[in-house]
């Protein structure tokens, strides 16, 4: 078997004496939408903030594309081809949408002093503002790229949030909660743009409390709890599983 994309083992971190991972351990391949679930308190966007370099592991490691990424600052993770969105989106208001994507650009040699005074930065951002056009258009926002992201609504902050992660150009995103506060209608917009994005070549992580999305979107499904990883297989498997339903929903089955 080929090694994973992503591999996390014997994560661990603490705040304050509180154990928010106790060695928590699990792969992502290659070409798929994993999800990660579980109960609120289970250590999933702690895990996210210590694969991405927002906070160091206190113990075990991250290894991301065949690199050992552990403790590895957040722009330095970006750069290796690992990015991710947030629960609440992040925009900055004030600026409009083909700005906000403009901004993670990656590899912007006009931004250097004297690359910029001898013009060697022009081509760079001319390609960089066509891959953001296009990430707009295939997100469906190219329709109010130039309204400020402010104006946006929860949904389109959302695909915001993708488009900016697309534009460091990744082999893997963390997606924090694609869906939430967002109408169905438009969390299945999400949901089809996550599909044709991993058909094209990237792979996700996803945290999600929409178990409907969850079954029909994502294949496998890691379950965490107590900053452990309980158990990992198919949504199916997962949601007829005893000690998943003891952990996360109280012996209740989905539906």
């Amino acid at each position: 078997m080929s090694a994973p994309l992503l591999a996390v083992r014997g994560l661990t971190r603490s705040f304050y004496g509180v154990h928010a991972l106790r060695g928590v351990d699990f792969d992502v391949a290659a070409g798929t939408i994993t999800a990660l679930i579980g109960p609120n308190g289970a250590g999933k966007t702690t895990a996210f903030q210590c694969i991405t370099g927002v906070v160091p592991p206190d113990g075990g490691t991250v290894v991301f594309d065949g690199q050992d990424i552990t403790g590895w600052r957040a722009d330095r993770v970006t750069r290796a081809g690992l990015t991710r969105t947030f629960q609440i989106a992040r925009g900055i208001g004030r600026l409009s949408v083909l700005d906000n994507l403009l901004l993670y650009a990656a590899d912007q040699p006009g931004e250097g002093v004297l690359a910029a005074l001898a013009g060697r930065g022009r081509a760079a951002e001319e390609a960089s503002r066509v891959r953001a056009l296009e990430i707009a258009r295939r997100l469906n926002l190219l329709r109010v790229a130039n309204n400020p992201a402010a104006a946006l609504s929860g949904g389109q902050k959302k695909l915001l949030e993708i488009g900016r992660a697309l534009m460091a150009a990744p082999k893997l995103i963390l997606l924090d909660e694609p869906i939430a506060g967002v109408n169905p209608t438009l969390a299945e917009e999400i949901a089809d743009h996550l599909r044709g994005l991993r058909d094209d070549g990237v792979s996700f992580l996803v945290i999600e409390h929409h178990m409907d999305l969850i079954a029909r979107l994502c294949d496998p499904v890691i379950v965490m709890a107590e900053g452990r990883r309980l158990m990992e297989g198919s949504f199916a498997a997962v949601a007829a599983d005893p000690g998943v339903q003891e952990a996360y929903m109280g012996r209740r089955k989905w539906a």
